[in-house]
């Protein structure tokens, strides 16, 4: 073969086979792993691999669910264009007469009904710039006090006790790095084997080093799998048992006398409190033995240093503000923070649900932690807006009392971006019966969800790897998430989509943004000197050091990797102590003859929050094709149920029907049902809605109910 000919073929190999290489992170979990997908073009087929990219987080590290991100950005359900709903069925528009029907209703509402008739629904799966401009969206663009965000349904009471009891809420008050030199481990209420799969070598590598795990948790998982002394206390008793492990720590005088005296306020209080609990009692209550409370206090008192995570399982209960306190107390008590290898950790949940709750979604927030309550807070951020304070909307409501104010008639139309609320918020058979009612709702999403499903207009979303932005993770870094992927079809990006709608609202000056740069530089400016400081952090800072954790006040300051070395955020520089004063109590939901076991719910780990995306994921919807309720095989036998029959779980507030799975992983008095499904299988019509008191968070994970076989009775 001649030179020529040689030279012919290379060029058309290479003209059938490229490889294109996009860079992104996970749009998942907290952990938010960075990846890139490699694009390959052999002839006419086009083929997609997901690769992990070295970083301080993880390392390049990726779990099954980052491996296959990819498979639903590029599902054939994929929304291309606005869709309007007539005569019930949705047909396609173009993005001008959306945005006309949007200035059109919305403007209506609002002289009919009043300004505070609009709401926005949030999300913390949006980036620090689009959380950001969403809240000053509604609060400048529709002069409205009705936003918050499904972030509210997850990490609520973790902040509030955070804020509470430190002054500030970063989730880790240290970095990752530090775990595996740690001596004892709490991981109270946490499946981080499941949820955040990249995390787990850090506490594998803390275990090699000798440290002692201990697990709190109704089941056994592949968390509790690595502990050295597994907690199974019953669903909901959690302010009990950190109460009594707190009360021995103390009795046993293992407290840092000298920390207390310096750095905490309410010490005696709460110690007087504890000492009112009888031990025999509270193992009763909490089901977990009395040696075992014992071992768990002594162990963690007596080791030099410790860390305490905490997660949905201790915080989605309707007293899960004080279930953290009281978890934070024993950090207090034994002087196990702002130290090397000690703190807390918030294991948060969605991908930026640190940094959506920090800079304005929460009903209650502006930028950087600000209170909207807050006249210099206020002062500050309407300056930056180019609006007169008194135009600021005070406070409004949380996530599902917008659905109460909407049964009321006080709402009247929403805008919903990036989230799902009809199968996350509970007592989900009202939710729907709400979103019913409102004379205009506006859903932002990838896909036809099934909150998309019941709006008269959707409007198509872009996907993680088309979306550039910052987010920050589980241990307070802020990252960013680059993006180059091509747009497809009429999609737009969240930003965009806010400050065309702001724009028709009247609004355009104040959302005339080019690039997600410019959105974020306003936000530095914004958080400056606030709790959550991002004012150091920029582009090309993020990119040099690859990421940056928070507070970072200066361009010249690195960011801060442990906090509350010298003092915590509170005015004079001390932590608060909670004082529980409810002792052993009456338990948040008793059974019944009519209900007589616990329910209580989570995640499985092919799976994210609602499934909206994850079930678009063939690899990943093949691992679980449908919910299920895990039940111990004795508990079973008594209730007549065989392995994978259908069965029905009934509460007071409705019922659902799913798939048997006996396992011995669980107490006898407790069923588990995950809560990614839709329909007749939404686990969350179960849940009531009742709220936590301080951070009005609902109880998700405690129900009463009875289950029976889906066939014992008519559908």
């Amino acid at each position: 073969m001649t030179e020529l000919m040689l030279k012919y073929f290379r060029t058309k190999q290479q003209e059938a086979q490229s490889e294109r290489v996009y860079e992104s992170q996970c749009p998942f979990c907290s952990m938010q792993c960075k990846m890139q997908l490699l694009e390959q073009q052999v002839v006419s087929r086009t083929s997609y691999k997901t690769v992990g990219k070295d970083n301080p987080t993880t390392q390049g590290r990726l779990c099954v669910k980052g491996m296959n991100a990819h498979q639903h950005a590029f599902h054939r359900d994929r929304l291309m264009q606005p869709l309007l709903k007539r005569n019930g069925e949705f047909v396609p528009i173009s993005w001008s007469e959306a945005l006309e029907k949007i200035k059109t209703h919305f403007t209506d509402i609002q002289e009919e009904d009043g300004l505070d008739a609009l709401s926005v629904y949030g999300s913390a799966s949006l980036t620090n710039e689009e959380a950001y401009l969403l809240g000053k969206f509604a609060r400048v663009g529709l002069k409205t006090k009705h936003i918050d965000y499904n972030g509210r349904l997850c990490m609520s009471s973790a902040a509030t006790g955070a804020n509470q009891s430190f002054g500030v809420d970063r989730g880790f008050t240290n970095s990752l790095q530090e775990i595996p030199r740690t001596r004892c481990i709490m991981l109270a209420g946490t499946n981080i084997a499941e949820c955040q799969p990249t995390i787990m070598p850090y506490f594998e590598q803390a275990k090699e080093n000798g440290a002692y795990i201990i697990a709190i948790d109704p089941r056994e998982t592949a968390t509790t799998d690595i502990a050295d002394l597994h907690l199974k206390n019953k669903p909901g008793t959690d302010v009990v048992l950190a109460s009594a492990l707190l009360k021995i720590i103390i009795e046993e005088d293992l407290i840092d006398k000298e920390f207390i005296n310096n750095r905490v306020q309410g010490f005696e209080e709460a110690a007087h409190e504890v000492s009112l609990l009888d031990l025999e009692e509270c193992a009763f209550a909490t089901g977990v033995p009395k040696d075992q409370l014992y071992q768990a206090a002594i162990t963690f008192g007596q080791e030099e240093s410790g860390m305490i995570f905490t997660a949905r399982g201790i915080e989605q209960q309707l007293d899960g503000t004080e279930a953290v306190r009281s978890f934070i107390n024993i950090l207090l008590a034994t002087g196990k923070i702002g130290r090397p290898y000690s703190g807390f950790g918030a294991v948060t949940g969605q991908g930026n649900g640190q940094g959506a709750r920090e800079h304005g979604q929460k009903s209650d927030q502006l930028p950087g932690y600000r209170s909207i309550e807050n006249e210099a807070d206020r002062k500050y951020i309407a300056h930056l807006w180019e609006v007169e304070e008194k135009e600021l909307p005070r406070k409004g409501v949380s996530a599902y009392e917008m659905f109460e104010e909407i049964d009321r008639g006080k709402i009247t139309g929403m805008l919903v971006m990036c989230s799902n609320p009809l199968i996350s918020n509970p007592n989900a058979n009202f939710i729907k019966k709400s979103l019913q009612k409102l004379k205009f709702l506006v859903a932002v999403d990838m896909f036809l969800s099934e909150t998309a499903e019941l709006a008269d207009l959707v409007l198509p979303a872009s996907s993680y790897l088309e979306d550039q932005g910052t987010m920050t993770n589980v241990e307070g870094r802020v990252t960013l998430r680059e993006a180059s992927y091509p747009l497809p079809g009429k999609v737009k990006h969240d930003w965009q989509i806010i400050c065309e709608i702001a724009s028709v609202m009247g609004k355009s000056d104040q959302f005339s943004y080019q690039s997600p740069e410019e959105i974020f530089n306003e936000l530095r400016i914004a958080s400056r000197g606030a709790r959550a400081d991002y004012y150091g952090i920029t582009y090309e800072k993020i990119r040099k050091d690859e990421g940056v954790l928070w507070p970072c006040p200066e361009l010249e300051h690195n960011g801060t990797a442990r906090l509350f070395e010298e003092e915590f955020a509170h005015q004079d520089g001390k932590a608060r102590m909670a004082v529980l004063n409810k002792g052993i109590g009456t338990p948040k939901e008793k059974t019944s003859d009519a209900f007589p076991l616990f329910l209580t719910t989570g995640r499985v780990m092919s799976h994210y929050l609602t499934g909206e995306q994850t079930r678009k994921s063939p690899s990943l919807a093949a691992r679980h094709i449908e919910s299920f309720m895990e039940v111990h095989p004795d508990t079973a036998e008594k209730y007549n149920l065989k392995d994978q029959m259908l069965v029905r779980v009934t509460s007071e507030h409705g019922g659902i029907i799913v798939r048997c799975r006996r396992s011995k992983n669980i107490r006898k008095d407790t069923v588990f049902v995950p809560f990614h499904w839709g329909g007749d299988q939404n686990v969350n019509r179960l849940v009531s809605g009742e709220l936590d008191p301080f951070c009005r968070m609902p109880g998700f994970k405690l129900t009463t109910v009875k289950v029976e076989p889906a066939l014992a009775r008519s559908v």
